[in-house]
């Protein structure tokens, strides 16, 4: 596997390698040793997986304090934009996020340290996505920010039209609002 560095630390876009023949392919979604030497050593507690249609958009989420969240995520069936916001207080980041395309054909990770939001929007049909956290699941821990929030400029991809999210979701506060430094 490769692991990529991106414009925010800790942040690492993973690309494994792929053995392809006629009969399909194999590659190894996770391996704990792998990600080790590439400086990965959380350990995950629960799988999640969604299904979504185009133009789903699930996110700005995250978990805080000591329910914190490190994500491991990637796509079983079809494409999405993946994004990650940067929410550690006196991170040189904070406020920013990075961006990108993930597929079942690329089969491209991203993972994701704890004190970030995370969101994605379905750019296919239809979409399985999958992912890892190594923390469980708290309702009363969830965080959301709103996904068109104009200070954090996310370009989603897709006319905002076609976008659906959730009530939650359309109801989530603004990122210095929730983060209490405006």
């Amino acid at each position: 596997m490769q692991c990529l560095s991106t414009a925010i630390a800790d942040v690492k876009l993973i690309e494994p390698r792929v053995f392809s023949d006629t009969r399909g392919y194999f590659f190894e979604s996770y391996n704990q040793q792998a990600y080790q030497r590439v400086g990965i050593s959380t350990i995950f507690v629960q799988d999640n997986e969604s299904r979504s249609s185009y133009g789903v958009l699930r996110g700005l989420h995250c978990q805080g304090g000591d329910y914190a969240q490190a994500k491991l995520v990637r796509v079983l069936e079809g494409t999405v934009w993946d994004v990650a916001v940067d929410a550690r207080p006196g991170s040189a980041t904070f406020g920013q996020h990075v961006s990108y395309e993930l597929s079942a054909e690329n089969k491209r990770q991203l993972f994701i340290p704890r004190g970030f939001f995370h969101g994605f929007i379905v750019l296919s049909d239809t979409c399985v996505f999958s992912y890892k956290c190594d923390q469980f699941y708290a309702a009363s821990a969830e965080q959301s920010v709103r996904y068109d929030d104009p200070d954090l400029g996310i370009d989603w991809r897709l006319p905002p039209d076609v976008i659906h999210v959730s009530e939650k979701d359309q109801q989530a506060g603004a990122f210095f609002d929730v983060m209490g430094n405006r």
